[in-house]
């Protein structure tokens, strides 16, 4: 079946009703028809509301079939899916190896957190590639990836880490927010957990808010253990809002992704851009890597305005009239950021200006560039 049949059927099974889309169920107790049933349920019949009635089995069923995955954890936000992987993962005296181009959130999460529980963080850099052999030790329990990178957009070589930490016997989790699972398979590359925040694309209004994680075989049953133990739960009413975004999710996509190569290339003839970081550009320096792995471009990329301070930066983003101030994208807004004062690396390319993050919507090219062009001169 073609992706795009595939996105308008996934997870449409709904107990023989002829409803289209699922329904909302809202439920905490789910009775029992006898008091066998108390303890042994029928197959799909869920235990407890927390465990998901007919809106949210339908978005799990509906990623799993995007992603050939055996399981999906649903969670409150993208952050908790990321954490909810090193929580069915790590232990006392392991060592976690982490993506230097981790979400900020996620990498708080590992640094102030995960470490109190005894674990060793330490980051790598996201072109490490196979190189990353050097830096697994025995005790390796978890990598955790991000790719393309959020902010810096390095595009991390999924298959070389992922042959190199099985053979410590470690575990590859993959944020993959960027393709929206939709334009790489992440499971198809090696990793052992694939997480997004469908927050973004796969919401696709900015009017919910919400993670996955999604796994096969062993990895999937730990998954899903996490998931019950810590209680993690989404409300039917969010989960039936990104099925409705699920099925035009390609469309969106599609529309977003032509305008950002189209934005990207003005912005690299625009004499005040010193670099675009886009990776469906072949001027990216990891554009091999996403021609192999994945099959069609997002709409999110930064660029760099050389000799720029942090005001220059507030003055160009504070003259913009249509793209909005704000942290997220996948909306059908577009949005714009400047990135210099939450990123934290340890290895980093110096750099002699401001990046700012453009996230594309869904408006006119011809609206969106003018916007730009005059917030470029009005920052001057």
């Amino acid at each position: 079946m073609k992706r795009d049949t595939q996105l308008s059927r996934a997870g449409r099974a709904h107990h023989g009703t002829r409803s289209v889309n699922a329904s909302v169920n809202r439920a905490s107790t789910i009775l029992a028809g006898t008091a066998h049933e108390l303890y042994n349920r029928p197959d799909g019949t869920p235990l407890y509301g927390r465990f998901g009635t007919d809106s949210q089995n339908a978005l799990r069923h509906a990623l799993c079939e995007m992603q050939k995955a055996d399981y999906c954890a649903l969670a409150p936000s993208g952050l908790s899916a990321m954490t909810l992987t090193a929580i069915a993962e790590v232990k006392a005296g392991g060592h976690l190896l982490a993506s230097d181009s981790l979400y900020g959130p996620t990498r708080m999460f590992l640094s102030d957190t995960v470490t109190r529980w005894g674990i060793d963080v330490e980051y790598y850099d996201p072109r490490i590639g196979a190189g990353i052999r050097d830096r697994l030790k025995q005790n390796t329990q978890l990598v955790f990836c991000e790719s393309p990178g959020s902010l810096t957009f390095e595009v991390q070589d999924i298959p070389a880490i992922t042959k190199a930490a099985a053979k410590v016997g470690a575990r590859v989790m993959v944020d993959d927010t960027w393709s929206a699972g939709l334009n790489a398979n992440m499971l198809d590359l090696g990793a052992d957990y694939a997480a997004q925040s469908l927050t973004k694309y796969m919401g696709g209004h900015s009017d919910v808010i919400m993670g996955a994680v999604v796994a096969r075989g062993d990895a999937a049953r730990r998954l899903k253990d996490a998931e019950w133990r810590m209680g993690f739960n989404v409300s039917p009413d969010d989960a039936f809002l990104v099925l409705r975004g699920l099925r035009t999710l390609a469309l969106r996509f599609e529309k977003s992704a032509a305008t950002s190569l189209e934005i990207a290339q003005r912005l690299a003839e625009h004499s005040a851009v010193s670099a675009v970081i886009h990776p469906a550009r072949p001027d990216h320096p990891d554009y091999a890597i996403y021609q192999r792995d994945f099959t069609a471009p997002a709409g999110v990329f930064a660029i760099e305005f050389p000799g720029w301070d942090i005001a220059q930066s507030e003055r160009f983003l504070d003259a913009l009239k249509i793209f909005g101030l704000g942290f997220s994208w996948g909306g059908y807004e577009s949005l714009a950021v400047h990135c210099d004062p939450q990123l934290r690396r340890q290895f980093r390319s110096r750099r002699d200006g401001a990046l700012i993050r453009l996230a594309i919507g869904l408006e006119d090219v011809e609206d969106l560039w003018a916007d730009l062009e005059q917030a470029i001169k009005a920052s001057a």
